[in-house]
């Protein structure tokens, strides 16, 4: 009897193992993302971000992500992203620059998640000495619609 009762257990568990777990589904959802890159001489420097959240009757359930890189041919090149989360909000920024001599490429984007609203914004510059600069702002901005 005992055979019996342990095999009958272990197919018990062996079929509540593989049985699947559904995804509640979002009563709301939404996602932004922005990204920019600018280019000068032998320096270039980008960056991107995004993020996405999922309201559900539990709760609301959000990520995000980041990240930038900068290249030179001959200057010195950085980039950084920071990601930080408090009970409030979600943020994500990342930074990138290269620099030759007076030449310089440089991007920056900051991406937010703080209650219903998704935010990421991009700025991204070039310069060459001399010359004017070119500038680019790219934004995304979204809110969750109520239920």
């Amino acid at each position: 009897m005992s055979k019996k009762l342990s095999l009958a257990c272990l197919a018990l568990i062996a079929s509540v193992a593989t049985t699947p777990v559904l995804a509640q589904d979002c009563n709301s959802a939404g996602t932004v993302g922005s990204g920019g890159s600018a280019a000068a001489g032998g320096t270039s420097a980008s960056t991107l971000g995004t993020a996405g959240a999922c309201r559900t009757d539990s709760g609301t359930t959000s990520s995000i992500g980041s990240g930038g890189s900068a290249a030179t041919a001959d200057g010195k090149a950085r980039s950084q992203t920071k990601i930080n989360e408090n009970p409030n909000q979600l943020k994500a920024q990342s930074k990138a620059q290269a620099m030759d001599q007076g030449t310089f490429s440089k991007s920056q984007t900051k991406t937010r998640v703080k209650g219903d609203e998704l935010q990421s914004k991009t700025h991204s510059m070039s310069h060459v000495p001399g010359q004017k600069p070119v500038k680019s702002t790219t934004d995304s901005n979204v809110v969750l619609p109520q239920q």
